[in-house]
């Protein structure tokens, strides 16, 4: 009966691991760095479906990104949003963290995915908010 669990979990596992990563990102046609993020997304897996938006505000309103940790572009993955430049591990990460609404790079940090810079490399925080509208640190780079 161990061996039966045990096995099924680790299939249940491997089918996890190997389900296809479809995210929307959403962002201004006149963005350069969020192709880049894209791109970034995109060599790690992920399927990405690109939405150019004119109304990005009013997109972030709707998704429940809060105004303090807005960025250029808002993506949506399994319901919940990623604002900004969040790395693919990162938002791999949240999908085991069901309390977890958003994901958050507030602005623009050099050296993030899809804002590198040659070897610099600026600090910044991401930023998880919960379901109660609470906010924490998630991860922190460098």
């Amino acid at each position: 009966m161990i061996r039966l669990l045990a096995s099924l979990m680790l299939v249940s596992g491997l089918a996890h691991a190997s389900d296809p990563l479809t995210i929307d990102v959403h962002r201004d046609p006149n963005c350069g760095c969020c192709a880049s993020w894209i791109e970034h997304l995109e060599e790690n897996g992920f399927t990405v479906n690109d939405h150019l938006e004119k109304d990005m505000r009013s997109f972030k309103q709707e998704t429940g990104v809060p105004a303090e940790l807005a960025s250029c572009h808002t993506a949506v993955i399994d319901g919940r949003f990623i604002e900004g430049h969040v790395s693919a591990t990162d938002i791999l990460a949240m999908r085991d963290k069901p309390d977890i609404i958003g994901l958050a790079v507030p602005g623009m940090p050099v050296g993030s995915p899809g804002m590198e810079m040659g070897d610099r490399q600026d600090a910044y925080k991401v930023i998880a908010v919960e379901e109660d509208g609470s906010q924490e640190v998630f991860n922190h780079y460098p």
